[in-house]
């Protein structure tokens, strides 16, 4: 059965005109579905209970099914979703006093195959997430923002299961729905997509109307050293993304954040933080210094206290803006790397 929240304000136009139905009941629905998030048609009280039962007949909604949440001492909430095909993700309502930002999911496990993730070491890569399935992901975190905090929903950052850029059909449309006022109604400036650097994906995002910000994993100062720990650098060499993220035409309030997991004994030496400013002079861009949380998926440590701080304190001195991520969610592995949905270790295809 075709899934209602999978259909763009204007499929939703054509939909409804296929019944014989004019334009504004489209527009009725998705008001109903991504502004007031409903989940059934008998939710929708002003348009008739006749083509409620004929659009029930051949659209459902997507299943995101609530299993389990987990509260970290910081305040942040992770939950975990079951899918209707069995499979599960997980999303994190991140709490910053009262500032709430969404971590959503774009796919079940991921391809990219980073040696330090989660994700990667015990799910592997399943499928991607429709657009119904990201957007109900954001539906169900702000509902969640507003019962437990009383707060809004005011952030949204692409940066938990997957790769978004490896599943950019289905990020593109939801991410229509998301800055549409009359969808979800958040600000271009309010959202994040973070990527491992998948350069044809990036030139794409910024060919949108609204640019969203745009977060880039870089994690080391040379090809040889990022080869070792992303295999994506493989395909998308340091060097060409580099490039394109100094060719990009930036809003002239925004900057790229660049992202650089710290590992102990890997890329967190003094020598590493000179290669990197130095690969990243060109590049307008602020530095987001990212402890890592640590994974039994992996070999890799975290780095000592002492070169977390000499390594900022390098950058900084070397007037690059590089702030220390704060570690929401780490505790109930719901931190940056750390979400698996309860996978244990099962592989999908590479």
């Amino acid at each position: 059965m075709n899934r209602i929240d999978d259909l763009s304000a204007a499929g939703l136009v054509s939909a409804v005109q296929s019944y014989g139905e004019p334009a504004f009941r489209g527009r009725q629905l998705y008001s109903w579905i991504f502004k007031a998030g409903v989940s059934s048609f008998g939710e929708m009280t002003n348009i008739s209970k006749s083509f409620r039962e004929i659009l029930s007949e051949d659209y459902g909604f997507t299943v995101l099914e609530e299993v389990k949440r987990t509260v970290s001492g910081d305040g942040s909430v992770k939950f975990l979703f079951r899918l209707e095909d069995g499979e599960a993700v997980e999303s994190v309502l991140l709490v910053d006093g009262s500032r709430m930002s969404g971590c959503i999911s774009t796919q079940v496990g991921c391809r990219m195959g980073c040696r330090f993730c989660a994700t990667a070491g015990a799910v592997g890569f399943r499928r991607n997430l429709t657009s119904g399935e990201i957007l109900r992901q954001i539906i169900h975190l702000r509902k969640a923002a507003d019962a437990l905090f009383g707060e809004r929903l005011g952030n949204l950052v692409f940066m938990g299961m997957g790769e978004p850029l490896d599943n950019m059909a289905n990020l593109k449309k939801a991410l229509s729905v998301a800055l549409d006022e009359e969808g979800l109604g958040f600000s271009h400036r309010r959202i994040t997509v973070s990527t491992c650097g998948l350069t044809d994906g990036i030139k794409e995002l910024f060919e949108m109307p609204s640019p969203v910000n745009l977060a880039v994993s870089v994690n080391a100062p040379s090809q040889k050293a990022r080869a070792a720990i992303m295999p994506v650098s493989l395909k998308y060499p340091l060097a060409s993304l580099m490039d394109t993220l100094k060719n990009l035409e930036l809003d002239r309030r925004k900057r790229i954040t660049l992202e650089y997991v710290l590992l102990g004994g890997v890329n967190d030496s003094l020598e590493d933080a000179a290669g990197f400013l130095k690969l990243i002079k060109g590049v307008r861009a602020k530095v987001n210094l990212i402890i890592y949380n640590g994974s039994k998926y992996s070999d890799f440590k975290s780095p000592s206290e002492d070169s977390v701080l000499k390594f900022q304190e390098y950058l900084v001195k070397n007037n690059v803006s590089a702030f220390i991520r704060k570690r929401l969610g780490s505790d109930i592995e719901g931190a940056c790397g750390q979400l698996a949905a309860g996978y244990k270790g099962r592989r999908g295809d590479s």
